[in-house]
């Protein structure tokens, strides 16, 4: 056996022991399911949509679940996000759900507390391909491992208090919460600032730069936030324990910036001397590149369940999957061999 086969064996080796789950715990009733579910959101839709780019303020209403069994919530909702929330970019910004009461045993919505909800951003079909993209992005990390976060699509109408037809009926996504993720793998979400990347699990954060690197995405900081901010940017970091100082898990969120949604708002971080989010460049710390390698011979072997997630994300269409998995091919080409991945994604490594 030549050296460079005896090399790709003993990463194939290594990424089968990184493709073994973690212990999980089944999610909650409202993301064990991949039915897209029929919602109303009723209340002061024109004021929360006005609100403008600083505005945080929380509006009375309520949530719909449609269907054979309908059930309704009382909630508070607010806008969220930083770019989208800008009027020049969406005219309908992401949404803050909090239930004001707990929802019972049988509800769908048992156990959930908050929930963000990624909205249509723009009222066009385009836009609608944005957010089913996002969806996917989300639904392409499912498959690679529990330590994700879940995602629900939802067919959503949006009702003015005291009208009766909706002001608008959109697809959105509803994301967990980062504890109840957390819960599910044993795990407890860490609060507080910056932390030296020397504390991340290598394991996990190699796997976060190269699905972040398959998606295009640059729009991140696994342990550091932005100027007087906590941490960490599009990231929460998990740990055994509250008190660990080692072997923090980044768990990554918002891909709306990736080149596999590519939003017409997106544009690569300044810093960075890329002219188009389509341009894939690895930002893993090299301290982490040996279980990079391994990563990437896991996603590599994972490209028919990979493949297999995004056809699965409903009225997504033609011309957009198409597009989609392209994009993902380029990353397979990228990584195909040791040798590739050192050229394509380990020379850019962060030291």
């Amino acid at each position: 056996m030549t050296r460079i086969a005896v090399k790709i064996v003993a990463l194939v080796l290594a990424a089968t022991a990184f493709a073994a789950p973690v212990a999980a715990q089944a999610p909650t009733a409202l993301f064990a399911s991949d039915d897209v579910i029929q919602l109303t959101v009723r209340g002061p839709i024109g004021a929360v949509a006005r609100g403008g780019e600083r505005s945080t303020a929380v509006h009375p209403a309520t949530l719909t679940l449609e269907g054979a069994a309908p059930e309704t919530h009382a909630i508070a909702l607010s806008p969220r996000g930083i770019t989208r929330r800008r009027r020049d970019i969406c005219t309908f910004p992401p949404l803050r759900i909090e239930f004001t009461q707990p929802p019972p045993a049988a509800s769908l919505f048992a156990g959930q507390r908050r929930l963000k909800l990624v909205t249509h951003c723009r009222p066009t079909d385009s836009f609608q391909q944005h957010v089913l993209l996002e969806f996917a992005a989300y639904r392409l990390l499912n498959a690679l491992t529990p330590l994700s976060l879940r995602v629900r699509l939802a067919r959503i109408d949006y009702v003015e208090e005291g009208a009766t037809r909706p002001t608008a009926s959109r697809l959105g996504f509803l994301i967990e919460d980062i504890d109840d993720a957390a819960s599910r793998n044993g795990l407890v979400e860490l609060e507080g600032g910056d932390f030296p990347y020397a504390r991340l699990s290598p394991r996990d954060a190699a796997r976060f730069a190269v699905f972040e690197y398959m998606i295009g995405n640059l729009d991140w900081a696994m342990q550091a936030g932005p100027a007087g901010d906590d941490c960490c940017h599009n990231s929460k970091p998990l740990a055994a324990a509250p008190d660990v100082t080692s072997g923090l898990i980044p768990i990554p969120y918002d891909f709306d910036h990736s080149g596999l949604v590519d939003a017409p708002y997106a544009t690569p971080p300044a810093q960075l001397t890329v002219s188009s989010i389509r341009t894939r460049v690895y930002r893993g710390f090299c301290m982490h590149n040996e279980e990079a390698r391994a990563v990437a011979a896991e996603f590599l072997a994972a490209r028919p369940r990979i493949e297999t997630a995004l056809g699965a994300v409903p009225e997504l269409s033609d011309r957009h999957r198409t597009r989609a998995l392209a994009y993902l091919a380029g990353f397979f080409e990228s990584v195909a061999t040791p040798a590739d991945v050192d050229r394509n994604l380990l020379r850019s490594c962060v030291r």
